[in-house]
């Protein structure tokens, strides 16, 4: 019956009193299908006739489970999985999400979860998920074919515990999507990330190349977060971008092999007083230059962001950012002057300082415009502390921020007669 057609007879039966699930069109009983967990989806096929082919349909597909205690391997899960995408064909698919637990026992999982794979791509899924949990050190990972993916309409693309190649990233002839996210992925092949659509990105926990950085292409994203990386990539141009979250940690090699990395002056590091002379040989913030709201976080002993403050750009739409004790070296504030000197049009600026932040110490400014610095954005109004208590360090930059020409400052804070003997 065409669905015109059912969709009429069963407003009727409503109408007639009947009611129920029976009473609703196929194509809303697959759509609600689409929210079980496959298994029991197919399971529906004994309630009546109607339902023996309804679950092939289902507009959504949900196979392993999210309970990391009760998670079934791709080789338990292997017969399942291949009757389910045989009988279903090329039904068409919304969403699907597969999670596995990667304690493989044979070599076969690759060819069949890479199979899976590319027929949910020609399924023109939206959305597709693979989440591998419990790879062991040294043990290899579950790769991914290299070769392109070309979908006109795979929306989002998440993946976790898998090796990825080059091939696969670039998204070229993938013009709907929109969001990635790369959670826990070998990526040590990868050169680029390329992609016209995508919107937002997220790539965590991730084993990036050694000898050269990934290069990210995506100039229409909005949304981007970087944490806990090897490498730290190579951002082009990101003219769209509202805010992006960078957390550098003490995973990441790119730190400098000196021994007296502290007070080297060698390429990487800084210990002059030239920071920023115009060069354009930048790696990381000329690439977030236009973000208007802009995390960086970052372990002690890196270099990059020091590194490319040699050759700062302008944050010419940057209104509110967020920094570490990274950037508030005692007796040293060069790095968080320069930040602020070419943030022209920031109104909110938040320091995170020590490495348990439970107290929120706000302070609030007004500036003279007398007696105003060229150096300081007009419109910062709000620097918050986030303590866990106000202590020397703390005390030391609020000093810096006052000398920065900050001629007034008023806290609501319990600590506020701290701060008032400041000024």
């Amino acid at each position: 019956m065409p669905p015109g057609k059912t969709a009429k007879a069963a407003m009727q039966a409503v109408a007639a009193g009947s009611g129920g699930i029976e009473s609703l069109p196929d194509s809303v009983l697959e759509h609600i299908l689409g929210f079980l967990p496959s298994p029991e989806a197919v399971r529906t096929c004994v309630l009546a006739r109607r339902w023996r082919h309804l679950w092939k349909s289902a507009t959504g597909m949900w196979v392993g489970h999210c309970d990391p205690n009760k998670l079934v391997s791709v080789e338990d899960l292997r017969n399942f999985m291949n009757h389910l995408l045989l009988l279903r064909g090329g039904a068409t698919l919304d969403r699907c999400y597969l999670t596995f637990y990667d304690r493989r026992s044979s070599q076969d999982d690759v060819p069949h979860v890479n199979l899976w794979f590319r027929h949910l791509v020609k399924c023109k899924v939206r959305v597709l998920s693979l989440f591998l949990f419990g790879r062991s050190s040294g043990e290899p990972w579950l790769e991914l074919h290299n070769l392109p993916l070309i979908s006109q309409h795979l929306a989002r693309l998440e993946l976790q515990g898998v090796q990825v190649h080059d091939s696969l990233l670039n998204f070229s002839s993938c013009p709907a999507l929109e969001h990635l996210e790369l959670h826990e992925c070998e990526l040590s092949s990868v050169k680029k990330i390329v992609s016209e659509s995508l919107k937002h990105l997220s790539i965590k926990f991730s084993f990036s190349p050694f000898n050269a950085r990934i290069c990210i292409c995506t100039p229409n994203l909005v949304w981007l977060r970087l944490a806990h990386l090897e490498r730290t990539p190579l951002l082009e141009r990101m003219p769209s971008l509202l805010k992006a979250i960078i957390k550098i940690t003490m995973i990441c090699k790119d730190r400098c092999t000196d021994a007296n990395y502290e007070t080297c002056d060698c390429e990487y590091c800084d210990s002059s007083d030239s920071m920023a002379n115009g060069n354009k040989n930048s790696v990381l913030l000329k690439g977030l230059s236009e973000a208007q709201s802009l995390a960086l976080i970052s372990a002690s002993v890196m270099f990059i962001c020091k590194r490319d403050l040699r050759w700062c750009p302008m944050f010419t739409k940057l209104k509110t950012l967020l920094l570490n004790d990274y950037w508030c070296v005692l007796d040293d504030f060069r790095a968080l002057a320069c930040i602020l000197e070419h943030s022209p049009v920031l109104e909110k600026l938040t320091l995170q300082l020590g490495e348990k932040y439970l107290k929120h110490v706000e302070m609030k400014f007004r500036i003279i415009p007398i007696k105003r610095s060229a150096a300081i954005s007009e419109h910062l109004t709000i620097v918050q502390f986030d303590c866990e208590k106000v202590n020397d360090r703390v005390l030391k930059v609020m000093k810096f921020l006052r000398e920065f020409t900050i001629c007034k400052q008023t806290c609501n804070a319990p600590h506020a007669f701290i701060f008032l003997t400041l000024l």
